[in-house]
This record gives structure tokens, sequence and C-alpha cells, in this order.
């Protein structure tokens, strides 16, 4: 058996004394369908996992992110969920969401009108790119 010098001693006995740092969950939510099966499929998956991690006594970061068709589920004016997006927005404040400029613009310029967005909305340039960003965060991908 090896004995540890007194410095490598204290060292273990701090390691073993302090429970391990739980590293906060977070999970990207994509949407990019034009079905309220889809988007509150979405909203399910949120509130489940914002639940489960509540009831462990730990923290989750949850952000949707949409784009293409996806949009619909933002836009003010559409909006299926807009109503369960508010209450949502107002029960959790770890859920983020975020919609896509380049489809914003593209809806713009095909209607030739403004496209309103719900204010729990946040625009974000690309919804692709930002689905690649917060992987690269470390957050899990979740399409529904």
């Amino acid at each position: 058996m090896k004995v540890l010098g007194g410095g490598a001693a204290l060292a273990l006995a701090l390691m073993m004394a302090v429970p391990a740092l739980a590293e906060t969950a977070k999970v990207a939510i994509h949407v990019d369908e034009d079905t309220v099966s889809t988007m509150n499929m979405a909203l399910n998956n949120a509130a489940n996992i914002e639940k489960y991690y509540a009831d462990k006594g730990e923290d989750v970061v949850i952000e949707i992110v949409t784009y293409g068709p996806g949009l619909n589920m933002l836009r003010d004016d559409v909006s299926p969920v807009k109503g369960r997006i508010a209450e949502m927005a107002l029960m959790y404040d770890n859920l983020t969401f975020s919609a896509c400029l380049n489809t914003v613009e593209a809806v713009k310029q095909k209607t030739q009108k403004d496209v309103p967005l719900l204010d729990e909305a946040s625009v974000v340039p690309s919804g692709a790119v930002r689905l690649m960003e917060l992987q690269q965060q470390g957050y899990s991908y979740l399409r529904p």
C-alpha cells in the first residue's frame, strides 16, 4: 500500500468531500414544420424536460429554434400555439424561442408584407446556424 504525501492526501480528501458540480443541462428543440402537432410536441417536450429537471432540483436551459415553415409557430398573425407560448414563457424563465431572420426575410419578400413575431420570440440571423452554435456549446439536439 502506497502512502500519500501530505499535499496529495489533502487534495484527495478535498476531491472526495466536495461533490462534483453538476453541469446545467441544455437542449435545443428544432421546429421546421408548420403543423400544430409538431409545434405542440415541441412545447410538450420543453415542459416535460423542464419538469424532469425541476423535480430533480437541477437547472436546465431550453431553446426552441424555428425556421422555414416552422417559423409560423412564432408568428403573431398565424401561430396556432401563441397562447400556449405566452403562458409557458411566463412560467419558465429558462425557456427561449428563436426565429430565423433568413426565413422572416424570405416570407417578407414573397408576401410583400411585414412578418409580425410574438413578443416572446428573439430573432437570430439563421435558424440552422443557431442550432449548430447551440450544439457547439454543448446543447443536446431534439427534433419532435
